[in-house]
This record gives structure tokens, C-alpha cells and sequence, in this order.
């Protein structure tokens, strides 16, 4: 059957956005309304024909609302094959009408769980009628239209005006695939929100899912499709973020742009800080008395990579910080928000795309990241800890001194955010010296240092950035070389996880160098 009539629909929505519009619109098409509870109760106080769904199945809503539809008088009508001689003649015999459109949408389970409600609340907004409804309506969709969100009622009115009265198969193919996959993510959200509250960090099936926030023009590639999927509404993010101007981001743009915002994200909203990123990987990070002498620190790490970056700053940008910012190009700035000033700055430069997030990220080692891999996908918490947090173990003749002290803490806070192996050198906060993504420490060591040498001859300075600086690495030194490479560059002070079974040699190296030196106890690998 390619096209279905529409005769008699059941509307059950939580959600009532344009509910009295389309309902009115199908009236209008001579559609009979059968509604339950809260839906119902707005229809009939716009004037809207409306029939309880207790007419059809012959029992009261009770138990509070829980049971209502789950009876055969509903699901019968959305199963019955249409053309099929014993569905018909089952129908007959019960008094069973065919419902040919279904439209619902689900109790707010996520939006409860996002604004922190507590565990009786998130049961009671686990739905249960309406997914069994869904399911029915989209399993038969060769006969029923199913539509599960607001957005879509247009859609199925054009339909309706295009065919006569009915709707396509098409259209219904579409919205019953449309259908399950809002199942499986309402789904995927009751499970993953059980699995925390239990204290279960592997449970034995794990999903995720979310909603469509945009179709990308590409992937990484140019040969690979891309998308962006909203999973948390309420979270201040790249996916939530609001874009004020500039073309459509990219994957690339995006992937990078996230980095950037978890990295501020570790220095809060209290002082200014900004990141500049350069391919997932930061180039530069300060912290300032001012954003915008946050970002001239930053810059001036490596203004060379700076070039066609991603800025992230930790609060909202004001007239002076822009200014600095669009004196060279930029693809993407992402902050909590602007002043007017600011916005007018940026919008002289119409190619930079500007994201207002209203926060930064939430850390929270509850959060989960997915990656696929051949056959299935790691599933690990968020890396949470916070350098400001964690107790430290002087491991070195030396103590450092309160200077050193906060730039090695300033410093492990950006290794956090480095793919490893990670090398960071700083000095009175901020990075003088990157070294990101070797396949040795040493390499990273020297890569950094290299590149604070260049910094350092393009600002006409004497000597290295790294003279004075302190150095941060995500994991342990497993043999001095790494460590001694650093001291050559005129660190001070190291700060590391520890480890090592050769952290003896390594703290040997470092007092026979007069450098003071920390354990953390914590490794930051990022891969």
C-alpha cells in the first residue's frame, strides 16, 4: 500500500508545541482526534473535537497517569495490518478501530536528569506508553504515520495536501527510521543514567545517543560524510554552542574547536585565560591580569602556528581582546560570550566564525567519551582531575619556589590537553615551548624546546623562551635523557606523574642539576 489515509489520529505529546495548530489543521481534513490526559485537556480548551482514548479502550486513565494506552483498544489499532482478513475480522470482533496516524513525544527524561532532579523524579519521567506506541505505529508504518516530534506536524500536512488526504510510503519509511533511532537514544539515556546511579562503570550492554544538530559538508577528508549529534541540550559545549557569524564549521573545525574549549574549560571563569589551537593540539596557553593579555602571551608562544587557529577564552571577550585577536586570521572563536563591542569587531572579519557557549564545560568524571574501534568502541570516564587538586610528592633536593610552584601546575593543566607523548614548558603563566604527538619523550622534549628558540629569535630576544621555565610531561620521564633535554633548554623545575622504574636515575638527573621536581601520581595520556 504506497498511500495511507488519514481518518483517525492519536495525539499523546509531552512536548505541546504546535499541538493545537496541527490538530485544528487535521480537523480541518476531516481527521477524528482521539487524546489522552494533558493532551487532551489543552485541545479542549482551545475548541478542539477531541475524543478520550478511554473511549476506545473502555478503561479510565489511573495509577496516576501510568496506565492509559497500554491496551489492546490502542495497539490494536496501530498493529492491524490493513487489506489482512484476520486482522480485520480480530478488529471486527473487539470493537477495534484502525488509528492511522500517531504523534507523540516523550516524557522529558533527559531535561529531568540535566537539571539535576533527584532519583524518584527520573523514574517517574521514564516513559512507557508512549515508546510502546511508537514502536507499534513504526513497526506498521506500510499502514500508520508515525511522527515523534513537533518539528515534523508541517511536513505531514504538505503530505497530506499533496496526496488527497493521505500520506506516502516514503514519508512513513522515513519517520518510523526517524522513530526507532529517537527510541534507541531515549533508551541509551535511561540506561547510561541507571548505570551511574548503580555505580556500574561496565554494564553489560552499553549504548549512546543523540540528536542531529548538523549534517556536515565532509569529514576529515573530503571522501568521508560527517555529522554533529547533540546528546546533553543543557550543556555549555560545541554542539550547544550558539554560532553568531562566519560559514558553516567544518568536522575539522569542530574536532579542534572542542579541544580548545575543554582545555579553558580547566581554568574556570574566576581569571582570564585563552588557548590558541592548531590541529586538536594547543600551540599556546596563558592565563593574564586581562584577556587580552592573555591571548599576547599565548600568541606569543608560537605565533607561527597561531595562524588560521581556534581561540577558546574563559570569559566573555570585551572590546580590547578582540581587537588583538583579528589582527591576524582566525578560523573559529569560541568564549562564554561577547560584549556588543566585541561582536562588532568580529563581524568586520566575515569569514571567522563566532561560538557563544553562556559557560564553560562542566568536568565531571561521571562524563563518558566513546571511540570506535575494529568491532565495537572503548567506552572510558572523563580524564577529571584538576592539577589544582592534586597533592604533590617533592621528590628533589630542592623545593620550587612559589613562582615555579604555580607555573608547573599551569603547566600540567595544558599537558592535560596535549596528545602525548606530552612535553609543556611555561614561564609566569604561560606556554614558552610545546612539544605534542612524538612517538618519544625526548623527541618532545627537544621539539619544544626548538620551537621556544624560534619564538624567542622572532620576538628579538637574546635567548631561549625556555630559560626560567619549568616543564610539565604527561607521563613519567622512563629514562633521563628526556628529562636532561629539558635542563638543557634552562628549565628550573619539573613537574610529572612519576612512575618510572627508573625514576631513581631521573631524580638524580635533576639534582645534579640543582632542578627542583615534583610527582603528581596522576598520568594525562591523550591519544
Amino acid at each position: 500500500m504506497a498511500d495511507q489515509r488519514i481518518r483517525r489520529a492519536l495525539l499523546s505529546v509531552s512536548d505541546k508545541t504546535g499541538l493545537v495548530a496541527f490538530a485544528e489543521a487535521l480537523v480541518a481534513r476531516g481527521v477524528e482526534i482521539v487524546s489522552t490526559g494533558g493532551t487532551s485537556a489543552a485541545l479542549k480548551a482551545a475548541g478542539v473535537a477531541v475524543k478520550d482514548v478511554s473511549e476506545l479502550t473502555g478503561f479510565p486513565e489511573m495509577m496516576d497517569g501510568r496506565v492509559k494506552t497500554l491496551h489492546p483498544g490502542v495497539h490494536g489499532g496501530l498493529l492491524a495490518v490493513r487489506g489482512n482478513a484476520d486482522h480485520e475480522k480480530s478488529a471486527s470482533d473487539h470493537g477495534i478501530l484502525p488509528i492511522d496516524l500517531l504523534a507523540v513525544n516523550l516524557y522529558p527524561f533527559e531535561a529531568t536528569v540535566a537539571k539535576g532532579a533527584g532519583y524518584d523524579d527520573c523514574v517517574e519521567n521514564i516513559d512507557i506508553g508512549g515508546p510502546a506506541m511508537v514502536r507499534a505505529a513504526a513497526k506498521n508504518h506500510a499502514s500508520v504515520t508515525v511522527i515523534v516530534e513537533p518539528e515534523d506536524y508541517a511536513r505531514v500536512l504538505a503530505d497530506l495536501d499533496a496526496n488527497d488526504g493521505a500520506t506516502t510510503l516514503a514519508l512513513r519509511k522515513a519517520f518510523a527510521a526517524k522513530a526507532y533511532a529517537r527510541m534507541a537514544a531515549y533508551d541509551a539515556a535511561i540506561s547510561n543514567w541507571f548505570a551511574n546511579e548503580i555505580g556500574s562503570t561496565a554494564p553489560a550492554w552499553r549504548a549512546f545517543g543523540g540528536k542531529l544538530g548538523q549534517e556536515l559538508r565532509y569529514g576529515e577528508n573530503a571522501h568521508q560524510t560527517a555529522a554533529l549529534y547533540v546528546s546533553d541540550p543543557s550543556a555549555p559545549g560545541v554542539a550547544t554552542a550558539r554560532q553568531l557569524q562566519g560559514k558553516e564549521l567544518s568536522y575539522n573545525n569542530i574536532n579542534d574547536t572542542n579541544a580548545a574549549f575543554e582545555l579553558i574549560s580547566e581554568f574556570g571563569m574566576d581569571f582570564p585565560a585563552v588557548a590558541i589551537i592548531k590541529h586538536a593540539n594547543p600551540c599556546g596557553v596563558a592565563i593574564g591580569s586581562s584577556l587580552k593579555e592573555a591571548y599576547l602571551k599565548a600568541l606569543a608562544s608560537d605565533s607561527v602556528s597561531a595562524f588560521g587557529g581556534i581561540v577558546a577564552l574563559s570569559r566573555e571577550i570585551d572590546k580590547a581582546a578582540a581587537e588583538e585577536i583579528t589582527k591576524i586570521f582566525t578560523e573559529v572563536i569560541i568564549a562564554p560570550d561577547a560584549t556588543d563591542e566585541a561582536k562588532a569587531i568580529f563581524a568586520t572579519k566575515k569569514n571567522l566564525r563566532l561560538l557563544l557557549t553562556g559557560g564553560l564545560a562542566r568536568a565531571d568524571a561521571r562524563s563518558l567519551g566513546f571511540k570506535s574501534v575494529a568491532g565495537g568502541f572503548l567506552v572510558q570516564s572523563s580524564d577529571a582531575p584538576n592539577a589544582e587538586d592534586l597533592e604533590l610528592e617533592l621528590v628533589s633536593q630542592r623545593e620550587p619556589t612559589p613562582a615555579e610552584l604555580s607555573d608547573m601546575r599551569f603547566a600540567f593543566r595544558v599537558a592535560k590537553h596535549v596528545k602525548s607523548n606530552a612535553i609543556v614548558y611555561a614561564k609566569a603563566g604561560a606556554t614558552v615551548g610545546i612539544g605534542a604527538g612524538q612517538m618519544s619523550r625526548v623527541d618532545s622534549a627537544r621539539i619544544a624546546a626548538w620551537k621556544a628558540a624560534e619564538a624567542a629569535k622572532a620576538q628579538g630576544l637574546s635567548e631561549p623562551l625556555t630559560v626560567g621555565s619549568v616543564v610539565a610531561s604527561d607521563a613519567f620521564f622512563p629514562f633521563a635523557d628526556g628529562l636532561i633535554a629539558a635542563a638543557e633548554a634552562g628549565v628550573t623545575a619539573v613537574i610529572q606523574p612519576g612512575g618510572s622504574m627508573r625514576d631513581d636515575e631521573v631524580i638524580k638527573a635533576a639534582d645534579e642539576r640543582g632542578l627542583a621536581m615534583v610527582f603528581t601520581g596522576v598520568r594525562h595520556f591523550r591519544h
